[in-house]
């Protein structure tokens, strides 16, 4: 049986960071009443004009410039046709033929296997609303607040071919966007959602007919959605019967996609230039002004890190993944050891605020009261176990290490006193284990330096409490 090859194309559509709409000054804020950011032009209603949102457009040239395209010195906008319960006015203001920025490229891969996934187009357009189905469905309601908030969309070549590729692009892509201001990229609030484009073939073959998967909301669903839909193509090959053109939804319960319409083609939409909108002329020395502004981007100071600090190359393409993350590191890494500050962001930082649902953004404590808090492991006040507790508690309060050592008890016991009194009554206490490490059961020696460092509340150096144990036992 002939191995499939999956080919893959991407559509991203990213919500810009823009307090008003697209064509209107209606507020862009997340978790307003339903129907309560609305207006007259974004509800399409007859006689109105619709004005652009110069920060939207800077904001789209951003992209383009950051995904190494090519911005359009002239530019229009297209209405594009369709008729759905969420968008009022029967069409959609978009761009078809000029876009905002064409071409570019991303790169993902390693140093040593670079790849780099070709972008088409990168262009703008506003959003429809938004369908809430009644749970049993009975009803549907519609909440027009998203109507005209402004996106851009930002589609690749055919040029995946591996799911695990997809998940690495759109990580690299959301990085990019974080790190040019234009996009938090939050999925929970709908400002980055992903279409996929998949078929399949035998390795060298023509292009197979291509499928939609539509809304996926997270990266991990879109690489398992590539995998089920490629699956299931190559199971239609295999079996007589042909692949047909279609959109499809994926569902992560049964891991499979199924059928929500037939695809339409771009001639389905009846594209024609908006004729309430002036075709926009885009000044060199604008565009100029607006890439001398980007900022060092995360291939570059994923570089730049691995250069100026010796991390590795994994090291710093974690920290650089997100923005707030990698200045927090850098903030910190001026003032204390490089390589101890990576591993204690990548390993605890992360841990505490993953386990928490926040963001780095969010922690109530800065790089400075890490370095902090480091010094005082170094200088031996407090054990490593000590340390994370008052991490997570600094993160989640914003309290001095100082402070929480002190109210908590966590400075190191020195007390060689305290230290034998607990280590007698936990050899009292597990004669079983005393015999089995008597007996040459090195493992049990573990077992009760645990016991030890759970009764002094991990207040004690683990070699003292070893040698301690072995001195009574031998």
């Amino acid at each position: 049986m002939a191995t499939p090859e999956i080919v893959v194309g991407l559509e991203t559509h990213v919500q810009l960071r823009t307090a008003t709409k697209l064509f209107c000054g209606c507020p862009t804020a997340f978790g307003a009443p339903p129907n309560s950011q609305v207006c007259e032009i974004c509800l399409g209603h007859p006689g109105t004009l619709p004005v652009v949102n110069r920060a939207a457009v800077e904001a789209a040239v951003r992209v383009g410039l950051a995904l190494n395209g090519t911005i359009a010195g002239f530019t229009k906008f297209d209405r594009k046709n369709y008729f759905y319960p969420d968008l009022p006015k029967g069409y959609q203001i978009s761009q078809y033929d000029l876009p905002v920025s064409g071409g570019g490229y991303v790169e993902i891969g390693t140093p040593d296997a670079p790849r780099r996934i070709e972008i088409v187009r990168a262009h703008l357009e506003e959003d429809a609303g938004k369908l809430v189905h009644e749970e049993g469905g009975k009803r549907s309601f519609v909440d027009l607040n998203r109507c005209g908030i402004p996106l851009v969309e930002i589609v690749t070549k055919p040029d995946f071919r591996k799911a695990a590729e997809v998940w690495l692009y759109l990580n690299t892509l959301r990085a990019i966007l974080q790190y040019t201001g234009v996009s938090e990229c939050d999925m929970e609030k709908g400002e980055l959602r992903v279409d996929l484009n998949v078929s399949v073939r035998r390795p060298g073959a023509p292009l197979g007919t291509r499928v939609e998967v539509k809304n996926l909301n997270s990266f991990k669903f879109a690489q398992d959605a590539v995998e089920a839909e490629g699956r299931r193509q190559w199971e239609e090959l295999e079996n007589g019967r042909p692949v047909v053109q279609e959109t499809r939804l994926y569902d992560p319960q049964k891991r499979k996609t199924f059928v929500m319409r037939s695809k339409e083609e771009a001639h389905d939409y009846r594209y024609f230039p908006e004729p309430d909108l002036p075709p926009l002329r885009l000044d060199a020395r604008w565009v100029d002004e607006i890439r001398r502004s980007l900022p060092e981007l995360p291939i570059a100071r994923r570089d730049r890190l691995v250069r100026e600090y010796g991390l590795s190359w994994i090291e710093a393409s974690i920290l650089v993944a997100d923005r707030a993350t990698a200045d927090y590191y850098e903030a910190a890494a001026k003032t204390h050891a490089p390589k101890t500050v990576s591993n204690w962001v990548i390993n605890e930082v992360n841990r505490v605020l993953n386990e928490h649902k926040l963001s780095i953004r969010e922690a109530k404590a800065g790089p400075a009261t890490l370095v902090d808090l480091l010094r005082r492991l170094e200088a031996q006040e407090i054990t490593a176990a000590s340390a994370k507790a008052v991490l997570e508690e600094t993160l989640l309060t914003g309290k001095a290490p100082a402070e929480i050592v002190r109210d908590r008890g966590l400075a190191i016991v020195t007390d060689t006193g305290a230290i034998e009194r607990a280590v007698d009554d936990v050899v009292a206490a597990n004669a079983k284990v005393v015999a089995d490490f008597r007996g040459g059961k090195d493992a049990a020696l573990k077992f009760l330096i645990g016991q030890v460092m759970k009764k002094t509340g991990g207040r004690v150096k683990a070699p003292a409490v070893e040698e301690l144990l072995r001195k009574k036992l031998s």
